[in-house]
């Protein structure tokens, strides 16, 4: 369990949306999420060979007592990928919420707090960030303000709980979470929590991660640690 939880996974995704007659486009995401207490190492990065638009991180960065020069390295080797985002998860303000948006700021990254915006040479593209609901400062309204120019929109939120209220106002082409590790030590079908799934449908996909890093123990089991290259192809209008 110990060596599970230490496994460099990257999961590939390949998404094609809609079937315009424009131009054709490629776009380039790297998810990862709930890093926790772990390093992001070379022998990672090194599994990421293609050109990367931009990274998403969903949240729990890190946890109380992780060094904040390990989570300023993770955030600056994330950032030599491509433009970082980064939402709240619920044990980063552990560390310190000034810490957190220091580091993020030392190398450009973005923290959607409860707001939407242009993605980098996608400007069909929004991405829309929302707080953790554990902060009790969530604000799904404010991160949907003028959603609409967007059309096709990443919905990123740590808690796949998030999603329903999301969706009573808008249908994302892409809606990511992570949160519960997959259940972390699972018996079968048995564990904690739910475990991670990719599921695209109708022109639309979910994505729940089983996470990278571990919480409480550094086990794994039945839940392999992950992270996700998703490449979508599209057409302009």
């Amino acid at each position: 369990m110990f060596w599970i939880a230490k496994e460099r996974n990257v999961k590939q995704h390949h998404i094609q949306v809609n079937n315009h007659s424009g131009r054709r486009k490629k776009m380039t995401v790297f998810f990862i999420t709930d890093i926790h207490r772990r390093k992001i190492d070379k022998r990672l990065l090194k599994k990421l060979k293609q050109e990367i638009d931009l990274v998403i991180i969903g949240g729990d960065l890190a946890e109380k007592n992780v060094p904040l020069a390990r989570i300023d390295q993770n955030v600056e080797r994330l950032s030599k990928l491509g433009q970082v985002f980064y939402v709240w998860g619920n044990n980063d303000r552990e560390v310190g919420e000034e810490a957190i948006r220091e580091i993020m700021a030392r190398h450009n990254g973005i923290i959607l707090d409860n707001e939407n915006q242009v993605i980098p040479s996608h400007h069909d593209w929004g991405i829309c960030g929302t707080d953790d609901p554990s902060s009790k400062k969530i604000n799904l309204e404010k991160s949907l303000e003028r959603i609409e120019r967007y059309q096709n929109v990443l919905f990123v939120s740590h808690q796949p709980i998030v999603w329903k209220r999301a969706e009573q106002f808008i249908k994302p082409t892409l809606m990511l979470s992570g949160h519960t590790h997959g259940g972390q030590i699972r018996f079968g079908k048995f564990g904690i929590g739910d475990k991670g799934f990719f599921k695209w449908s109708g022109n639309r996909g979910k994505l729940i991660s089983n996470g990278y890093g571990t919480s409480s123990i550094p086990f794994r089991l039945g839940a392999h640690p992950e992270s996700h290259l998703i490449t979508i192809y599209y057409s302009d209008e």
